[in-house]
This record gives C-alpha cells, sequence and structure tokens, in this order.
C-alpha cells in the first residue's frame, strides 16, 4: 500500500510540475485536429480567418511585449553582477559555442544535401514560387548589422532597426545611399548598450546600487508577468496552429519538396540529438537528453509560434527554474544567443542553396561550396529572431555563389514550415550553450560566491556575506553590494583601512 501511494503521490507530483507542458502539448494536438476539421467542413473567408486566429495573435503579443523589459533588465543585472573580467570570459566562451555549432550544422547540412540530392530529380519549372524576392545585398547587408549594433538613437533601437540601405542613381549617373528602418526590436544594438552600461554600473559601487536594484526588479516583475502570460499559453497555441493549417492554400507545395523537407529537417534531427548533446556531454558530463526535457516547454513553444525571440521569456524560464542554471550565466548567454546563435538557420540555408543549384543544374566546385558554408555561418548571425528573417539572408548566400536570388521563391511555400522546426533548433542549442558555458566558467562563479577577502586598495571587490541561520546561502558582492543567486540585493558597507 505504501508503495501504491508513493506511486500515485509522485504521479500527482509529475502532473503538478508539468501541467502546463502536459497542456502546450495537448493543445498543440488539438489545434491539429481542429484545423483539419475547420477546414474540411467549413469554408471560411479571409476576415472569418483573422476572427478564428484572433487568440493565437494575442499570445504572440503578448510574448513579443515582454521581450524588451526582460532583456534589458537581464542583461544589465546579470553583466553587473560580474566584473569586467568574468563577464569577457563568459562571453569569448558564448561566442566560441555559438561559432562552433554553426560551422557544424552548416558542415552538416552541406554533407547531406551533398548525399541525398534532392534537386536533382526536379527542375525549377515543375515548382510553383510564391511571393517576391528580397531586395538585398551582400556588403550592406553585413554593413548593417554592424550599424545595428550602434543604434544613433536608444529610444527608436526599442521598436526599428536599420534596414537594408537603398540605392539611387540621380540624373547626373552619381549613386548615393539612401538609409531606412523597418519596424522591430533592435536587439543586437540593445544588447551592445546593456552590456556597456551593466559593466558601467557595475564599477560604480555605492552610486550604482540603485539602478542595479531597479533593473534587478523589473526583472523579477517581468518574469512573474511572463508566468502569467504562460497560464494563458494553451489556448494561443490551439488557436495559433488551427489559424495556420487553414490558412495553407496548397498542400501539393509539400509532396513536390517532400525530399528537400526531409534533407533539411533530417539534418536538424541530427544536429540536435547527436552532434549537441555530444559537444554537451563531453564538456559538462551530464546527461544530454534530460537537459533537453527540462527543455521542453520552451521547445515547443519554440516550434509553434517560430520567433526565438518571441520564446526568450519562456527559455529563461525553463534554463533557470527547470535546470537550475545560473542567472549570472543565463542573463548573460540568452539574450545574447537568441540573437547570434542560429544553427538551424545556418543549415537550413546551406541545405536550401544547394538545393537551388542542383534544381538549375548548377556544379559547385569546392571554392563555391566553402563560400557557402562561410555566408551561411555569417548570414545566420545576422538573421533577426523573428518569424521568415531566414529568406533575407538566404538571398546574401545565393548571391555570393552567383546563383539566381530569385529562385528563393521556390522554397517560400513550405518555409513557414521550416522556419518552426529550425527555430527550435536555435533556442536548443542556445539552451546547450547557458549550460555550457556555466560549466567552463565554474571557477569563476565560485570564486565570486566564496571568496572571503577584501582587497585593501579597492573595497568594492568579491566577498562573502554569510551568517549563521543561512550558511548554505553563498553570495557575492560587486561594486558595494550583495547579489545572491535569488537576486536579492542589498547594501553592504565596507571597512574603514
Amino acid at each position: 500500500m505504501g508503495k501504491k501511494e508513493r506511486r500515485g503521490w509522485d504521479f500527482k507530483g509529475l502532473l503538478k510540475r508539468n501541467w502546463l507542458l502536459i497542456a502546450t502539448i495537448v493543445s498543440v494536438l488539438l489545434g491539429i485536429g481542429l484545423g483539419v476539421v475547420v477546414r474540411e467542413y467549413a469554408s471560411l473567408s479571409h476576415l472569418h480567418k483573422q476572427y478564428f486566429g484572433f487568440p493565437g495573435e494575442i499570445l504572440m503579443r503578448m510574448l513579443k511585449l515582454v521581450i524588451l523589459p526582460l532583456i534589458i533588465s537581464s542583461m544589465i543585472t546579470g553583466v553587473a553582477a560580474l566584473d569586467s573580467e568574468v563577464s569577457g570570459k563568459i562571453g569569448l566562451r558564448a561566442v566560441v559555442y555559438y561559432f562552433s555549432t554553426t560551422i557544424i550544422a552548416v558542415i552538416l547540412g552541406i554533407v547531406l544535401v551533398m548525399t541525398i540530392k534532392p534537386g536533382v530529380s526536379q527542375e525549377a519549372e515543375h515548382i510553383d514560387r510564391t511571393g517576391t524576392t528580397p531586395n538585398v545585398t551582400t556588403v550592406d547587408t553585413l554593413l548593417d548589422l554592424v550599424r545595428n549594433m550602434f543604434p544613433e538613437n536608444l529610444l527608436q533601437a526599442c521598436f526599428q532597426q536599420v534596414t537594408l540601405l537603398a540605392w539611387y542613381q540621380n540624373i547626373t549617373k552619381d549613386y548615393k545611399i539612401v538609409g531606412s528602418y523597418s519596424d522591430g526590436i533592435n536587439v543586437l544594438g540593445l544588447i551592445v548598450f546593456c552590456v556597456a552600461f551593466g559593466l558601467v554600473i557595475g564599477k560604480m559601487g555605492e552610486r550604482g546600487r540603485i539602478l542595479l536594484e531597479f533593473f534587478d526588479a523589473l526583472n523579477e516583475a517581468t518574469m512573474r508577468l511572463v508566468q502569467i502570460i504562460m497560464c494563458y499559453m494553451p489556448v494561443g497555441i490551439l488557436f495559433l496552429i488551427a489559424a495556420k493549417i487553414i490558412e495553407v492554400e496548397d498542400w501539393e507545395i509539400f509532396r513536390k519538396m517532400g525530399l528537400y523537407m526531409v534533407t533539411v529537417l533530417s539534418g536538424l534531427a541530427i544536429h540536435s540529438t547527436i552532434c549537441l548533446p555530444l559537444i554537451y556531454f563531453a564538456i559538462v558530463r551530464k546527461n544530454p537528453y534530460t537537459f533537453t526535457l527540462g527543455m521542453a516547454q520552451a521547445l515547443v513553444t519554440a516550434l509553434m509560434i517560430s520567433s526565438s525571440s518571441a520564446t526568450l521569456p519562456v527559455t529563461f524560464r525553463c534554463a533557470e527554474e527547470n535546470l537550475r542554471i545560473d542567472k549570472r550565466i543565463t542573463r548573460f548567454v540568452l539574450p545574447v544567443g537568441a540573437t547570434i546563435n542560429m544553427d538551424g538557420t545556418a543549415l537550413y540555408e546551406a541545405v536550401a542553396a544547394i538545393f537551388i543549384a542542383q534544381l538549375n543544374d548548377y556544379s559547385l566546385d569546392v571554392g563555391q561550396i566553402v563560400t557557402i558554408s562561410i555566408t551561411a555561418t555569417v548570414a545566420s548571425i545576422g538573421a533577426a529572431g523573428v518569424p521568415n528573417a531566414g529568406l533575407v539572408t538566404m538571398v546574401i548566400v545565393l548571391t555570393a555563389v552567383g546563383l539566381p536570388a530569385n529562385d528563393v521563391t521556390l522554397i517560400v511555400a513550405v518555409d513557414w514550415l521550416l522556419d518552426r522546426f529550425r527555430t527550435m533548433i536555435n533556442v536548443l542549442g542556445d539552451a546547450y550553450g547557458a549550460g555550457i558555458v556555466q560549466k567552463l566558467s565554474r571557477r569563476e562563479l565560485e570564486r565570486m560566491d566564496i571568496t572571503s577577502d577584501v582587497d585593501v586598495t579597492n573595497p568594492f571587490v568579491l566577498e562573502t556575506t554569510l551568517d549563521d541561520e543561512e550558511c548554505e546561502k553563498k553570495s557575492y558582492v560587486n561594486g558595494g553590494f550583495t547579489i545572491d543567486k535569488t537576486d536579492a540585493i542589498s547594501f553592504t558597507e565596507t571597512s574603514q583601512f
């Protein structure tokens, strides 16, 4: 009887801990079923389709609503809690991980597409084109990436970012550049500013205490708001996926592009179940699949909403609450990863470029394949964490090897589906990166927790503030204030020498 009772309580505990994940998965299945039924037995107008998907639109708006305060508060408090040396080491490790996994993803995609050859048995004329080709150039895109890192107006960066520059020719045959802006948060520019701002207030000592307390409170309030939003998530996802199924007009394209989709999805599956777990296991020496299970809610969310930036609030919650990753790491690594770490996008772009080359019976030499790998890696970094951003960077990859840029319209019809899966891999890669960086930064974090000596020349250095009642609750001091792992902040008076 005791065993049965324990099993019953364990089952109840499992449901209590994972009710949101279970409800989300059930809502996905119900959404698919509802979408198929409505598509089959009801004929909705375009306006009625918009009404039908309204609950899903509300979910997307709520998630995007908290992106800005979450990124700003998490980055500033995360960086301010670390000294400049530790921040530099953590940032370097994260960037090395991002570049390494992205290159591995590109190589994997090239190997698969060269082996399976999905475009050899087809011709471009037999595939319907959808949409228009974005008017972009490689050089301007890379320059805009740098421009967005240094926004000229911080408030404008909260809702607009620099887009590709337009070249105009006037009567005198001279060319001039006309800059423009597009709607969307300039996440890259905000991250650069927040890193610099966090380092500055971290070195201000007592004078920076008020600012740090403000941003810490803002972060805590935002995360509580995220918890409220997540309670609505099953309802929103149900109508989000159902509305998308209803909107698809041509399912025949999936049969024509079946082999191409299999190639992309196979690459994403191998990268997420073999490559990333092997890297994690080799460094952290823990079960990577248990780690993946802890990120299940964020992965399902990314699959449904197709935006790594909008998934960021859920990613924070899973990494900190389920996987117990240090908040000093998640606040610094995850926002950067959601912006520049795009393993799934890089793999997809490499596969798509070679697939289009095969459709056009265009043979690629070794140099062009290397060019595709490099360009796909760089272009994926510049891809914003929003739906369908990969199509813009796809044009850059095609242009780099002389392929027709307008052929990107051949893959638009199936891109909405593949985009969801590659976004899920992007989010998983970000989470693995946080776990790996925490392991590699273990000594620096322990030093911040344990160091008890106060530097005579600089009293605002790391020290331990442990008392008898909280002997197990380690905390560290940076710039004169105590920050523990639960983010409780209080001013610490330093000794007078």
